[in-house]
This record gives structure tokens, C-alpha cells and sequence, in this order.
């Protein structure tokens, strides 16, 4: 039987809508790459449990339950208490942890869907590498409302005072008529 070619064409839009940013990191959760390389997530956990030394926490990671509760709480369920077929909180893979899923998933499929998914963490890298200098804009920009908040609340402030205030009573100028002050 001769082994036939694996075409895998997985539009970016699929692997990007798949990128999550939890603890301050992008990543893509066990599920999501599962389906991706197109094993089931089962035999997908199985694998990696069985490497866990190539994994190490920056790498890959286990959403804690709050973490998980949140993620799960981003999407509308039907059912309550759907646990959208999820018994155990997922693993999250950095870019870090999808390149070393090469090592241990070694179908066709797999590696060419790691290539792509590298590949879009390298764009995503680029572009927001290429748009520092309009976030540093940003930032200057956000200062600078800050101060300005700063000084209008100072305005006000004098503004409340000064209508707090009762002006004294003024002397009257001009002629005097005896008998008048």
C-alpha cells in the first residue's frame, strides 16, 4: 500500500482566532492543536504526558480553574452546565511549546500544521515588533491626558473654592456725600 500525500491547507484565520493571551503569554490550547494536527485531544495529552521533560513550564502549562472558568465563561453556551466536552482544564503551549510538539507529533500533518503555526507566531512577532514605535506614541500620549486630568482637576477645584468664597463687602468709590461712607 503506498502511502498517499497529506494536504494540509488550514487558513491562517483558523489558527489565529485559535491564539489566546492568557498569564501575559499567546498561546494555543491542547483542544485547538488537537483538532488542528487532527488527532483527538485524548491521544494528543497522551503524547505530551508521555515527553512532559521537553515541556517545561515555559512551555507549556495547565490553566488553573479560575483561568479556566474565564475562558470557558468568553464563549456562550447553550448549556450551563456544559463543560463544552471538557473534563480537565487544558494545556496551554507557548510558541515555544507548539515547536517542541514537532518533536513528539510526528505525522505529516502534524509538522506541516506546526510549520504554519510557527510561521504565524513569527508574523504576529514581526508586526507587533514593527508597531512599537505607535504604542510608544501611545504611551506618551496616555502621560500626557494624565497630567492634563491632573491640572483640570485642579482647575475645578479652585473653580468650587472660589464660589464658596463670599466676596467682602467693597468700600464704595467716587464722591461723598456728608453724612454717607
Amino acid at each position: 500500500m503506498a502511502k498517499t500525500k497529506v494536504a494540509v491547507s488550514i487558513p491562517d484565520e483558523n489558527i489565529l482566532s485559535r491564539i489566546y493571551v492568557i498569564r501575559g503569554e499567546k498561546v494555543m490550547l491542547d483542544r485547538d492543536l488537537a483538532e488542528l494536527y487532527g488527532i483527538e485531544t485524548k491521544v494528543f495529552k497522551q503524547q505530551v504526558k508521555r515527553n512532559l521533560a521537553r515541556f517545561p513550564e515555559d512551555f507549556m502549562f495547565q490553566l488553573t480553574k479560575e483561568e479556566f472558568e474565564d475562558w470557558r465563561s468568553q464563549f456562550v453556551t447553550s448549556n450551563s452546565g456544559d463543560k463544552m466536552g471538557l473534563r480537565y482544564a487544558p494545556f496551554a503551549f507557548t510558541e515555544l511549546g507548539v515547536s517542541m510538539l514537532s518533536s513528539v507529533l510526528n505525522s505529516e500533518r502534524a509538522i506541516k500544521t506546526n510549520i504554519q503555526i510557527i510561521r504565524l507566531f513569527t508574523k504576529m512577532r514581526k508586526l507587533i515588533l514593527s508597531q512599537k514605535h505607535l504604542y510608544d506614541k501611545i504611551v506618551n500620549i496616555e502621560k500626557r491626558v494624565d497630567l492634563h486630568d491632573g491640572q483640570i482637576t485642579g482647575l475645578f477645584e479652585l473653580i468650587e473654592k472660589s464660589q464658596e468664597m463670599k466676596p467682602e463687602p467693597r468700600k464704595k468709590i467716587g464722591f461723598k456725600r456728608t453724612g454717607e461712607e
